[in-house]
């Protein structure tokens, strides 16, 4: 078994633990992760590109129609690939990370199947994207399909209940609890302000990404996993 960072924990400053927690394992976090995201992506854009069944658009709600378009919710959107970055880089020991990445990838392959299955696409929206070329850009790289569930919005809640519990090993204070959250809400928003998804592709994803979290936690703690 993996030493822990401090024989007590609670006497060593949280931001302490955290870089401490960074330093461990630093080639293995520094390679996973981009493999990871790579691997993802190849069979998300695969599926994109060749569905195997008729495409099913979206219907469009009264919440979408509340959250205008905001072309600048893009930063935030993009940000969900630095923010899915943290949660592993915190973790301590080898069992860890592989069972924070087997949860995650189970989560991805979750979506990957309905994708699979049930192909999906976000209604065309009423706007002159040539005027927003960044926006422009992101949807002639990642297209409306594969909609629901929004994987964006999945992964983010996930990443977001998993920084959540890291923070309170750590003892991290309550406004950088509040950051984190803020942060996801953000994600989250910008899925819909950027005319990614739509309503019902965002709460299938908050469902996906609370059920994957929540388990994937409870079986952690349930199991033992080494603590710090």
């Amino acid at each position: 078994m993996e030493p822990a960072l401090s024989e007590n924990p609670q006497q060593t400053p949280w931001y302490r633990q955290a870089a401490a927690a960074i330093s461990r394992h630093l080639v293995l976090k520094s390679i996973g992760t981009p493999l990871f995201i790579g691997l993802f992506f190849g069979a998300y854009l695969y599926l994109l590109k060749q569905p195997v069944y008729p495409t099913t658009v979206m219907p469009v709600t009264e919440l979408d129609r509340l959250i205008g378009f905001q072309p600048l919710a893009l930063p935030l959107y993009l940000s969900l690939w630095v923010y899915v970055s943290l949660s592993p880089a915190l973790l301590v020991t080898r069992r860890e990370l592989y069972g924070y990445g087997l949860a995650m990838a189970g989560t991805c392959l979750a979506a990957l199947l309905v994708f699979y299955f049930w192909p999906t696409a976000v209604p065309a929206a009423d706007i002159d994207w040539a005027r927003y070329p960044d926006v422009a850009f992101l949807k002639s790289m990642d297209a409306s399909g594969n909609a629901c569930p929004s994987l964006h919005v999945a992964t983010a809640v996930f990443s977001g209940i998993w920084l959540h519990y890291l923070l309170r090993r750590f003892g991290a204070p309550l406004w950088l609890l509040s950051v984190n959250w803020m942060w996801c809400t953000g994600i989250v928003y910008s899925a819909l302000a950027t005319r990614q998804h739509v309503a019902v592709d965002v709460l299938a994803g908050l469902v996906l990404g609370v059920l994957a979290g929540g388990l994937s936690l409870r079986y952690r703690v349930s199991a033992g996993a080494g603590s710090i």
